[in-house]
């Protein structure tokens, strides 16, 4: 049953002029207190339409999807990043705007594809910045409208972000595996760099820290992060006769997945000889076998968040710019 704004109101013991100013975008209240009642109102299932159907269409949002050489949004098109686009589509639809997908490839042409991409009566800007590394960001510093950055963190003063909880999300899966198996963990971390896998590195590492491993222990595999490619390269590891660790963190599923095949291809059982955790719980986790224990992260709540954002980022004078992190939590099936 979704809660009401005045329950919203008796429940954060605000006025309910404070939790309409809120709700509705409007000025008069902080920045702080208009992201605590909208994480409260999405936590006890506000009925946003009520406010969004009023606004009704006052506009386009702009989604543009940045690549940076598409290592990581073509491998997952199918599955991560489909899921998180049709919904954004969906909650836009809903929220009364319209909403006008851009690709922009990464290059020296950056700043024409932008002055083409953004609509004409386009009053906010999602951007899905997943490959984007701080120089890539630049180029959007010069653009007027406001900007909600999904998947990535950059420092701006002028650009909200909103994330999973990368750094927990890794830290518990790992101190899951520490604790399950009593052995130390290894690493089946993605060759490709980028801000989400740098960070969940670094909650691998907090986790052994934290257990009184050493880090320097833990055996480490690059690979690339789609099932083939990381199939390739753990069978090239195999057959190099590399020292296999008892379990693992993987950075993603589809990383997860190909060691998997590459694993019971050389014999290993799962989870028998080798326990593995992914991180994203895309539907592949279910088909394989066995089922992979992975870190769920609600792609669909990540979205409602951002979207709300820049709603209330457009319909107030009062912006200051914040980083929103989503927490995922831990999906135990038969892997570990």
């Amino acid at each position: 049953m979704s809660i009401t704004a005045k329950e919203l109101a008796k429940m954060l013991n605000l006025s309910e002029a404070a939790v309409s100013m809120a709700l509705n975008g409007k000025p008069g209240v902080s920045t702080q207190t208009r992201n605590l009642v909208l994480e409260t109102a999405h936590n006890h299932s506000y009925d946003f339409t009520k406010i969004k159907k009023s606004r009704n269409n006052e506009g386009t949002l702009d989604y543009i999807i940045y690549r940076k050489d598409g290592a990581v949004l073509k491998v997952q098109g199918t599955t991560f990043f489909n899921t998180l686009t049709d919904h954004l589509e969906s909650y836009c639809r809903k929220a009364g705007y319209k909403l006008s997908t851009h690709t922009i490839i990464s290059g020296n042409d950056v700043d024409e594809q932008l002055q083409k991409s953004i609509s004409s009566n386009c009053v906010g800007i999602i951007l899905l910045g997943t490959e984007m590394t701080k120089e890539d960001f630049f180029p959007f510093a010069y653009i007027t409208k406001p900007i909600v950055v999904l998947d990535t963190f950059f420092n701006s003063t002028k650009m909200d972000c909103v994330l999973m909880n990368n750094v927990e999300g890794a830290y518990q899966a790992t101190r899951f595996l520490i604790k399950k198996r009593q052995a130390q963990p290894g690493h089946l971390q993605s060759s490709y760099n980028m801000f989400n896998f740098e960070s969940r590195a670094d909650g691998f590492y907090k986790a052994l820290r934290d257990s009184g491993l050493s880090t320097s222990n833990s055996i480490v595999h690059l690979l690339s992060p789609s099932m083939e490619g990381a199939y390739a390269d753990m069978t090239e590891i195999l057959k190099n006769g590399a020292e296999i660790a008892n379990c693992y963190f993987a950075d993603n599923d589809l990383i997860a997945a190909g060691a998997m095949k590459a694993l019971k291809d050389y014999g290993y059982r799962i989870p028998e000889d080798v326990g593995i955790i992914g991180f994203d719980n895309i539907s592949l986790c279910t088909y394989l076998e066995p089922n992979l224990t992975t870190i769920n992260v609600p792609i669909r709540y990540m979205v409602e968040i951002a979207v709300d954002r820049l709603i209330s980022v457009i319909n107030t004078k009062n912006y200051r710019p914040v980083k929103i992190e989503v927490n995922t939590n831990l999906v135990m099936r038969q892997s570990v």
